[in-house]
């Protein structure tokens, strides 16, 4: 399968000098699985839309946003 990515990725400021750049639906899953520090509406509907967006069934610029969300939402950086 091939990876889906976004328009633009996006660089996420996580604890203290740790940036992780995600790319893509795939990526925004694996990072909202480890250690996001706050898993409020936003989390639960950005992984939806990450899963939604791989299968077909979103596009992944919505997912991306949902993302984007859930990071605002934990304080997090998101660029």
């Amino acid at each position: 399968m091939q990876q889906m990515l976004w328009s633009h990725p996006i660089e996420l400021g996580l604890t203290g000098d740790d940036v992780r750049t995600v790319k893509g639906p795939s990526d925004a899953l694996a990072c909202l699985a480890g250690q996001w520090p706050h898993r409020g509406p936003y989390y639960v509907a950005a992984r939806s839309a990450c899963r939604a967006a791989i299968e077909g069934r979103r596009t992944v610029e919505e997912a991306r946003r949902l993302f984007i969300s859930a990071a605002e939402e934990a304080h997090l950086k998101a660029h």
